[in-house]
């Protein structure tokens, strides 16, 4: 994407430049700081005040420097306990994503209180580590209060940029402040301001638009919201900390590669990425998260330039900044447990869940050593002192106390979800129309199918409950709808009927399908994409447009993803398509729009690709997209797409592809069970223990994608992936003479029995052992060295050998094992043999 200079759009700018090249950094000095005149001086609303800076230095007055490096540590709820809250005094603490109050998903709005209740009287309690200074808890509320059960849910924020509307997007935030607020917790870490450039990034569906103008603007609108007018409630009752983040670039990395490098040059990093700074941080949001990924090969959480020179010093932000996730471990020279580097270049808060001591130790000895200076520990702590004054933590009564906590009623309130199903309609993009098919109409005999139909889960997306998303059931959406619930509903108002059948089968023939399908649910790192090609190995959902084609049934495609994808032979397949993106709690709101009761709104805030390599952008030299950003039908205008779209580039980037199990998240159509003598359990949550088995997820590379199984030896116990109602699932067009097992293993302890790996093509009905192969691992794990991670492949040829049928796979992988040990797993896939040496070899 290239942009002319946009600073001279922006009124609120006081001082901007304009360059046409990439910068050298090391010559950019100006007299008020070393950054170049790209970035601009912004009139932040929040103006310094007198009265804020003289309570932060009498606070700081009476600290120690173990009380300053604790306001800089922010450890995870799994990982910190009540009693090192009151022995160490952190300044902040957060949940992970799929992390509750004592590791129940299901946690009340009361126990997120206590929880919140506790934290904070362990902080202000001096007994221990001397100190009064009062807590606070960051959580992602990313699309609504999206970590508790019966939250109000709003479409995420691409479905919101289709939407357009920065006084609603005020709107929602203000509410979703209010939710979090009735459950104790003070900051919320949003909005999200990338930019997105390739679609093919996992985390494209947090981004509103590949428009910087629209991020700018919708910018401004959620800190409003979540903090309140700075000239108004500021921070008040009804408000939370907000978020800019991530600073800066997350949406231009290479390939779309999550965590990657960005190598626009620095205009384009100010005029594409750096819009909703802009925004965010003139309308006076008090804190920004540094980006995990890289610009020019160096990474955000050690980029002096930019986090201070930059941010800090030129654009005038007062606030902290928080790093994400272990992101400082990533800087070179660094670890999770030592990274002054990060200190230095202008990080204030690490975020360090898992082992937070040796990172809080090693920093107190850098300080007294020198490596980092004690003027910049004074500045970081001012600045996350100031914060907490502006929000009136020191003033206000502790969590349980205050006027929004335990309202269980404003969680998922009618009027919040009235406003999310407003969203929902102002979302949907109708792509094709074909003879005006929709709206629906009465009298009309309506099959819904589709296995995202009545799937409150899979339309709400990652960030859902759980991180990923993932092991939700429609019941852990109490007050929630599917977008079956809304066309059903509706089709008895009108004198229709509607009935529900998942796989399209039907006794009596239909005058229309609606037919709901789309991406599983995934979060960042999980979601990456080599194409953006729907379905690439295994058309399924294809076939059943194809199917209702064929019977000469009219077919209304409803399309749940993250992002646009190359949907070329579905379109074809469909004679109407709704782009309806990952609508939230609120689905039946779809309905309100199919049948024509609101029109169709909603206009593309990113442009949809004609071949499944492209990518994209309003404003490319060589701009062709099959849909171009903005595009949008209404009911009553035109179709314009053929039924004869290019689909010959499908078969040219599908050879050679793995079959994926476990790439972070588990990947559909598989489900991941436990098993332990007679128990089993479906995987719902990010850790389990069942009989002689404890499951939990861990970190590999990134945020828990990996899992650590433990097995306790008194009773045989397994880890099983397989398919959705036990089913078969034909897979042979993965599988060659050169195919493998390929998954990465870290043994934890020693392996005192067998381990075995084992696949099975038995469904429901057959007997045991007619169609299974197992091989014991215990002898190569023993070989691995403990606690480091290897690769061990298998020949598919050595399941095969034994029965294996894959064109009817039910179960592509069971661990199990009847003794005592510990490992980890992640990376599991059937794949091509990179020609490494295998570590099983089997003769058939």
């Amino acid at each position: 994407m290239k942009l002319n200079c946009l600073t001279s759009t922006i009124a609120v700018i006081i001082l901007a430049g304009c360059s046409d090249s990439p910068q050298n950094t090391a010559s950019q000095s100006t007299s008020e700081s070393k950054a170049s005149a790209v970035w601009p001086a912004l009139d932040i609303a929040v103006k310094p005040s007198k009265d804020v800076e003289d309570k932060v230095s009498a606070v700081m007055a009476t600290m120690t420097l173990e009380q300053k490096i604790a306001q800089m540590i922010q450890p995870e709820i799994r990982n910190i306990t009540v009693e090192e809250m009151r022995q160490y005094g952190f300044g902040s603490y957060l949940n992970g994503g799929g992390s509750f109050p004592n590791g129940n998903k299901h946690a009340t709005p009361e126990e997120w209180i206590q929880l919140a209740e506790d934290m904070y009287q362990a902080s202000i309690d001096d007994s221990l580590d001397g100190s009064t200074i009062p807590t606070m808890w960051g959580t992602d509320a990313v699309h609504g209060h999206n970590n508790v059960v019966g939250a109000t849910l709003f479409p995420h924020n691409i479905g919101l940029g289709a939407a357009n509307n920065p006084a609603l997007m005020e709107k929602i935030a203000h509410i979703t402040a209010k939710e979090v607020m009735a459950t104790g917790i003070d900051w919320v870490f949003a909005p999200t301001v990338a930019v997105v450039q390739d679609d093919r990034w996992g985390r494209t569906y947090e981004s509103y638009s590949e428009n910087p103008e629209i991020v700018r603007e919708y910018a401004a609108s959620v800190v409003k919201g979540l903090q309140g007018p700075a000239d108004a409630d500021f921070l008040g009752d009804q408000r939370v900390i907000s978020t800019v983040k991530h600073f800066v670039g997350d949406g231009g990395t290479v390939a779309g590669d999550d965590q990657g490098d960005n190598i626009a040059s620095e205009q384009e990093l100010f005029d594409i990425h750096a819009q909703g700074y802009v925004g965010g941080l003139t309308a006076g949001a008090q804190s920004v998260m540094a980006s995990f990924n890289s610009w020019h090969g160096d990474k955000l959480h050690g980029h002096k330039y930019l986090l201070t020179d930059v941010l800090k010093t030129r654009m005038g932000f007062d606030g902290f900044v928080v790093g994400d996730w272990n992101g400082h471990g990533q800087v070179k020279g660094c670890t999770n447990d030592d990274c002054a580097q990060a200190v230095k270049a202008g990080l204030d808060i690490f975020m360090v869940p898992g082992d937070w001591k040796q990172l809080y130790y090693t920093t107190i000895e850098q300080v007294k050593n020198g490596t980092i200076p004690l003027a910049r520990i004074d500045d970081a702590v001012r600045r996350i002192l100031r914060v907490k004054v502006r929000a009136g933590l020191f003033d206000k009564p502790s969590p349980a106390a205050r006027p929004l906590s335990g309202k269980r009623d404003l969680i998922g309130h009618p009027d919040h979800r009235e406003v999310a199903r407003q969203a929902v309609r102002e979302s949907l993009v109708l792509l094709k129309n074909k003879q005006q098919l929709l709206p629906l109409k009465s009298g009309q005999q309506i099959l819904v199918a589709g296995d995202a139909a009545n799937n409150i889960g899979k339309q709400s997306g990652g960030w859902t409950i759980t991180w990923q998303g993932t092991n939700n059931t429609n019941e852990d959406f109490p007050g929630g709808s599917s977008i079956f619930d809304g066309i059903s509903t509706l089709a008895n108002e009108v004198g229709s009927k509607a009935t529900l059948s998942e796989d399209g089968s039907y006794t009596g023939k239909p005058d229309v399908a609606v037919v709901v399908f789309g991406e599983e649910p995934y979060a960042e790192g999980h979601g990456d994409r080599e194409t953006l090609v729907y379905q690439q190995n295994n058309k399924r959902d294809l076939a059943l447009l194809e199917k209702f084609k064929s019977e000469g049934i009219p077919v209304v495609s409803v399309f749940i993803s993250g992002r646009p994808m190359w949907v070329n032979p579905e379109l074809n397949a469909s004679d109407a398509f709704v782009a309806a993106w990952l609508p939230g709690s609120e689905g039946a709101a779809v309905a309100d729009v199919l049948f024509g009761k609101h029109d169709f709104t909603g206009r593309l805030p990113f442009s949809w690709p004609a071949t499944p390599s492209q990518v994209v952008n309003t404003g490319d030299e060589d701009y062709a997209p099959l849909l171009p950003i903005g595009f949008g039908l209404s009911l009553e205008d035109a179709n314009v797409l053929v039924d004869d779209l290019d689909t010959t580039l499908a078969q040219q980037v599908s050879s050679g592809q793995p079959l994926t199990l476990l790439d972070g998240a588990v990947q559909a159509p598989w489900v991941l069970w436990l098993q332990s003598g007679d128990q089993l359990l479906s995987v719902n949550a990010s850790t389990h223990t069942i009989g002689a088995l404890t499951y939990r997820t861990s970190d590999k590379v990134i945020q828990e994608d990996a899992r650590t199984l433990t097995f306790d030896g008194s009773e045989p116990a397994a880890l099983r992936f397989a398919s959705k109602s036990y089913f078969r699932e034909d897979v042979s067009s993965y599988v060659t003479d050169n195919t493998v097992l390929s998954l990465s293993v870290k043994r934890h302890s020693d392996i005192t029995g067998p381990l075995t790996v084992s696949m099975n093509c038995e469904s429901e009905g057959d007997a045991a052992g007619s169609c299974s192969a197992t091989i014991d691992l215990a002898a190569p794990l023993a070989a691995l060295p403990i606690d480091k991670w290897q690769t061990i492949t298998i020949p598919t040829a050595c399941f095969t050998a034994q029965g294996i049928d894959f064109t009817g796979l039910v179960v592509p992988l069971e661990i199990a094992s009847a003794s005592a040990v510990e490992l980890s797993i992640a990376e599991v896939a059937i794949a091509p043999h990179s020609g490494d040496n295998l570590t099983i070899q089997c003769t058939e």
